[in-house]
Protein backbone atom coordinates (compact mmCIF):
# COMPACT_ATOMS: atom_id res chain seq x y z
CA UNK A 1 0.00 0.00 0.00
CA UNK A 2 1.32 3.53 -0.45
CA UNK A 3 1.44 5.52 2.24
CA UNK A 4 0.04 8.08 0.55
CA UNK A 5 -3.20 6.02 0.71
CA UNK A 6 -3.60 6.11 3.80
CA UNK A 7 -6.30 7.72 5.38
CA UNK A 8 -5.55 10.67 7.91
CA UNK A 9 -8.53 9.25 10.12
CA UNK A 10 -6.72 5.97 10.06
CA UNK A 11 -3.40 7.40 11.49
CA UNK A 12 -4.71 7.51 15.19
CA UNK A 13 -5.83 3.53 15.06
CA UNK A 14 -2.91 2.57 13.84
CA UNK A 15 -0.75 4.76 16.49
CA UNK A 16 -3.19 2.75 19.46
CA UNK A 17 -2.33 -1.09 17.83
CA UNK A 18 1.63 0.17 17.47
CA UNK A 19 1.52 1.48 21.28
CA UNK A 20 -0.32 -1.61 22.25
CA UNK A 21 2.40 -3.93 20.51
CA UNK A 22 5.55 -1.85 21.97
CA UNK A 23 3.63 -1.78 25.75
CA UNK A 24 3.14 -5.44 25.52
CA UNK A 25 6.74 -6.22 24.23
CA UNK A 26 7.99 -3.69 27.28
CA UNK A 27 5.89 -5.72 29.66
CA UNK A 28 7.09 -9.17 28.38
CA UNK A 29 10.43 -8.07 28.74
CA UNK A 30 9.60 -6.67 32.40
CA UNK A 31 8.23 -10.04 33.73
CA UNK A 32 11.42 -11.98 31.97
CA UNK A 33 13.64 -9.81 33.96
CA UNK A 34 11.78 -10.51 37.03
CA UNK A 35 12.34 -14.01 36.85
CA UNK A 36 16.75 -13.84 37.91
CA UNK A 37 16.19 -16.98 40.07
CA UNK A 38 15.01 -18.70 36.85
CA UNK A 39 18.21 -17.85 34.57
CA UNK A 40 20.10 -18.82 37.90
CA UNK A 41 18.35 -22.16 38.16
CA UNK A 42 18.50 -22.81 34.47
CA UNK A 43 22.38 -21.67 34.51
CA UNK A 44 23.29 -24.00 37.31
CA UNK A 45 21.57 -26.79 35.53
CA UNK A 46 23.65 -26.15 32.16
CA UNK A 47 27.07 -26.07 34.41
CA UNK A 48 26.14 -29.24 36.24
CA UNK A 49 25.32 -31.43 33.25
CA UNK A 50 28.57 -29.94 31.23
CA UNK A 51 30.53 -30.87 34.70
CA UNK A 52 28.82 -34.69 35.04
CA UNK A 53 30.24 -35.21 31.48
CA UNK A 54 33.46 -36.79 31.94
CA UNK A 55 34.09 -37.00 28.23
CA UNK A 56 33.39 -33.88 25.63
CA UNK A 57 33.17 -33.73 22.17
CA UNK A 58 32.02 -30.25 20.96
CA UNK A 59 32.25 -28.76 17.28
CA UNK A 60 31.98 -24.90 17.01
CA UNK A 61 31.96 -21.85 15.17
CA UNK A 62 32.93 -18.63 16.50
CA UNK A 63 32.76 -14.32 15.66
CA UNK A 64 35.15 -11.81 16.68
CA UNK A 65 34.62 -8.95 16.35
CA UNK A 66 36.79 -5.56 16.39
CA UNK A 67 36.34 -2.04 15.95
CA UNK A 68 38.74 0.08 13.60
CA UNK A 69 39.47 3.52 14.40
CA UNK A 70 36.96 4.70 12.16
CA UNK A 71 34.78 2.55 14.23
CA UNK A 72 33.50 0.57 11.46
CA UNK A 73 33.02 -3.31 13.27
CA UNK A 74 35.20 -5.91 11.49
CA UNK A 75 34.17 -9.56 12.54
CA UNK A 76 36.49 -12.81 12.18
CA UNK A 77 35.13 -15.87 11.64
CA UNK A 78 36.50 -19.21 12.57
CA UNK A 79 35.44 -23.06 13.57
CA UNK A 80 37.13 -25.25 15.88
CA UNK A 81 36.66 -28.76 18.37
CA UNK A 82 37.22 -29.43 21.63
CA UNK A 83 37.64 -33.01 22.85
CA UNK A 84 38.04 -32.90 26.50
CA UNK A 85 38.58 -35.71 29.03
CA UNK A 86 38.30 -34.68 32.49
CA UNK A 87 40.25 -34.03 34.91
CA UNK A 88 43.08 -33.09 32.57
CA UNK A 89 43.27 -33.85 29.09
CA UNK A 90 42.23 -31.78 26.39
CA UNK A 91 42.78 -30.96 22.74
CA UNK A 92 41.55 -27.90 21.26
CA UNK A 93 41.85 -26.66 17.47
CA UNK A 94 40.29 -23.15 15.54
CA UNK A 95 40.62 -22.59 12.37
CA UNK A 96 39.77 -19.30 10.72
CA UNK A 97 41.57 -17.17 7.64
CA UNK A 98 44.12 -15.61 10.57
CA UNK A 99 44.26 -18.59 12.90
CA UNK A 100 45.05 -22.33 12.67
CA UNK A 101 45.82 -22.67 16.52
CA UNK A 102 45.94 -26.04 18.18
CA UNK A 103 46.08 -26.52 22.32
CA UNK A 104 47.10 -29.96 23.73
CA UNK A 105 47.25 -30.72 27.62
CA UNK A 106 48.16 -34.43 28.47
CA UNK A 107 47.65 -33.44 32.69
CA UNK A 108 51.83 -32.31 32.54
CA UNK A 109 52.82 -30.27 29.79
CA UNK A 110 50.33 -27.80 27.69
CA UNK A 111 51.55 -27.02 24.10
CA UNK A 112 50.03 -24.08 22.39
CA UNK A 113 51.19 -24.33 18.42
CA UNK A 114 50.53 -21.89 15.64
CA UNK A 115 50.58 -23.93 12.59
CA UNK A 116 49.99 -20.55 10.28
CA UNK A 117 52.96 -18.82 11.62
CA UNK A 118 55.11 -22.17 12.67
CA UNK A 119 55.95 -21.38 15.88
CA UNK A 120 54.78 -22.76 19.22
CA UNK A 121 54.84 -22.05 23.32
CA UNK A 122 54.78 -24.87 25.98
CA UNK A 123 54.42 -24.67 30.13
CA UNK A 124 54.11 -26.93 32.64
CA UNK A 125 50.59 -27.93 33.79
CA UNK A 126 50.61 -30.36 36.43
CA UNK A 127 46.84 -30.16 36.71
CA UNK A 128 43.37 -29.73 36.19
CA UNK A 129 41.54 -28.76 32.66
CA UNK A 130 40.36 -25.26 34.99
CA UNK A 131 44.08 -24.99 35.95
CA UNK A 132 45.03 -25.25 32.27
CA UNK A 133 42.77 -22.15 31.70
CA UNK A 134 44.59 -20.08 33.71
CA UNK A 135 48.39 -21.09 32.54
CA UNK A 136 46.42 -20.15 29.17
CA UNK A 137 45.04 -17.07 30.36
CA UNK A 138 47.77 -15.73 32.50
CA UNK A 139 51.49 -17.24 30.79
CA UNK A 140 50.09 -17.09 26.76
CA UNK A 141 47.74 -14.26 27.42
CA UNK A 142 45.28 -15.67 25.36
CA UNK A 143 41.91 -14.99 26.92
CA UNK A 144 39.81 -17.86 25.56
CA UNK A 145 36.26 -17.05 26.78
CA UNK A 146 34.11 -19.74 25.73
CA UNK A 147 36.08 -22.22 27.56
CA UNK A 148 34.54 -20.84 30.91
CA UNK A 149 31.16 -22.78 29.70
CA UNK A 150 33.42 -26.46 29.68
CA UNK A 151 34.92 -25.80 33.29
CA UNK A 152 33.52 -27.85 36.48
CA UNK A 153 32.54 -25.08 38.17
CA UNK A 154 31.37 -23.10 35.27
CA UNK A 155 28.55 -21.45 36.96
CA UNK A 156 30.53 -19.65 39.59
CA UNK A 157 32.89 -18.90 37.10
CA UNK A 158 29.98 -17.17 34.87
CA UNK A 159 28.25 -14.96 37.72
CA UNK A 160 31.54 -14.40 39.84
CA UNK A 161 30.87 -11.05 38.93
CA UNK A 162 26.84 -10.61 37.77
CA UNK A 163 25.03 -7.92 38.85
CA UNK A 164 21.97 -8.76 37.27
CA UNK A 165 20.40 -11.68 35.35
CA UNK A 166 17.01 -12.24 33.49
CA UNK A 167 15.33 -15.08 32.18
CA UNK A 168 14.53 -13.55 28.73
CA UNK A 169 12.30 -16.51 27.10
CA UNK A 170 12.66 -18.86 24.38
CA UNK A 171 14.33 -18.98 21.28
CA UNK A 172 15.56 -21.37 18.40
CA UNK A 173 19.79 -21.52 17.67
CA UNK A 174 20.58 -24.24 14.83
CA UNK A 175 17.05 -26.08 15.20
CA UNK A 176 17.68 -26.36 19.09
CA UNK A 177 14.73 -24.82 21.12
CA UNK A 178 16.72 -23.19 24.03
CA UNK A 179 16.19 -20.94 27.02
CA UNK A 180 17.64 -17.45 26.59
CA UNK A 181 19.35 -16.08 29.91
CA UNK A 182 21.32 -12.51 30.00
CA UNK A 183 23.59 -11.38 32.55
CA UNK A 184 25.22 -8.10 33.15
CA UNK A 185 28.36 -7.61 34.60
CA UNK A 186 30.50 -4.13 35.46
CA UNK A 187 32.64 -5.00 32.57
CA UNK A 188 30.25 -7.24 30.01
CA UNK A 189 26.68 -8.69 29.21
CA UNK A 190 26.86 -11.96 28.61
CA UNK A 191 23.60 -13.88 26.79
CA UNK A 192 23.55 -17.79 26.61
CA UNK A 193 20.86 -20.09 25.03
CA UNK A 194 20.52 -23.15 26.50
CA UNK A 195 19.09 -26.38 24.67
CA UNK A 196 16.07 -27.01 26.57
CA UNK A 197 14.94 -30.56 27.47
CA UNK A 198 17.19 -33.32 29.05
CA UNK A 199 20.63 -32.24 27.56
CA UNK A 200 20.96 -28.57 28.94
CA UNK A 201 23.64 -27.59 26.50
CA UNK A 202 24.84 -23.78 25.89
CA UNK A 203 24.31 -23.52 21.86
CA UNK A 204 24.96 -20.44 21.73
CA UNK A 205 26.87 -17.72 24.51
CA UNK A 206 27.47 -13.85 23.04
CA UNK A 207 29.40 -11.09 25.12
CA UNK A 208 29.68 -7.71 24.60
CA UNK A 209 32.26 -5.60 26.05
CA UNK A 210 30.06 -2.63 26.90
CA UNK A 211 33.08 -0.19 27.91
CA UNK A 212 34.95 -0.59 24.60
CA UNK A 213 34.89 1.69 21.96
CA UNK A 214 31.36 0.14 19.59
CA UNK A 215 31.05 -2.55 22.13
CA UNK A 216 32.44 -5.43 20.14
CA UNK A 217 31.06 -8.72 20.51
CA UNK A 218 32.35 -12.15 20.92
CA UNK A 219 30.06 -15.08 19.42
CA UNK A 220 30.27 -19.07 20.21
CA UNK A 221 28.02 -21.30 18.83
CA UNK A 222 28.17 -25.02 19.75
CA UNK A 223 26.90 -27.45 16.94
CA UNK A 224 27.02 -30.69 17.92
Amino acid sequence: MNPSQISCSALPVMRRHLAALVGAAALGIFASGAQAQDAAKILKAMSDYIASEKNVSISFDSDVEAVTPELQKIQFASSGQVLLSRPDTVRITRTGGYADVELVSDGKTATLLGKNINAYAQADNPGTIEHLVDTIRSKFDVEMPGADLLLSNAYDTLTAEVVDGKHIGQGVVDGKECEHLAFRSPEVDMQIWVEIGPRPIPRKYVITSKHVTGAPQYTLRIKE
